[in-house]
């Protein structure tokens, strides 16, 4: 195949450099085939591992400044209140925070089955992380329908309404982690024998350590300034 530039006469002998993506095997500044999925072929573009983990701490610096917000937010309405009733905190929390405490530990079990190659463990750790999530945002309905069955509601005073915003955005937030962990569930038997990457697995562990921790901070927050 010839090319016809002006005056000049470009014969390529190799397809990279007709497609302009430059010589594969010399590195010559464009991508190369083993960029992509596919053994070597052309395939599907795969993001490296980093990018993923990045753009998790950027998101969960976002979490952290909106979590800052309202703990700002209730000290400072705390302070200049004179209608603050304080909350007192439901017991089931105590055992939520156990769970997701727990919940942590059998993911880390999870991880560390993966990387020994014991798949069947990975699985079942895996998917008791995710029953214990499912059963911390059973807890914390329950702890709402107890402050409801005291008459304490949303409106009810400043002391309440910051109780349910916290737990509810703490709730929301982890649903999202929840989500992720069933996507990995689903994808754990070919996660296992190597057919997909783990990044999903490592990005996740990331997500929900952090809200474990977060949920920590709050509880103490709960306990100490409502």
């Amino acid at each position: 195949m010839t090319i016809f530039m002006g005056s000049t006469t470009l014969t390529p002998t190799k397809p990279e450099q007709v497609a302009g993506i430059g010589d594969a095997g010399q590195g010559g500044g464009g991508f190369r085939p083993s960029h992509f999925g596919g053994g070597g072929g052309w395939g599907e573009f795969r993001v490296p591992e980093r990018t993923y983990r990045l753009g998790m701490w950027f998101a969960l610096t976002g979490i952290v400044m909106l979590f800052a917000a309202f703990t700002s937010a209730l000290v400072v309405r705390k302070g200049m209140s004179f209608d603050w009733v304080p909350v007192r905190v439901p017991q089931v929390l105590w055992l939520n925070t156990f769970v997701l405490i727990m919940s942590s530990a059998t993911l880390e079990l999870s991880r560390r089955s993966l990387r020994t190659g014991a798949a069947k463990e990975f699985i079942r750790w895996l998917s008791a992380t995710l029953v214990l999530g499912l059963s911390f945002l059973a807890g914390q309905l329950l702890a709402w329908r107890e402050l409801a069955s005291r008459g304490v509601y949303l409106a009810s005073n400043p002391g309440s309404s910051f109780f349910y915003v916290l737990t509810a955005a703490h709730g929301i937030h982890l649903l999202g982690g929840v989500v992720a962990l069933g996507y990995v569930v689903l994808r754990a038997r070919r996660i296992a024998f190597g057919e997909v990457r783990r990044t999903p697995v490592e990005v996740t562990a990331i997500y929900w350590h952090f809200m474990d921790a977060l949920w920590i901070y709050l509880f103490f927050v709960l306990l100490n300034w409502m």
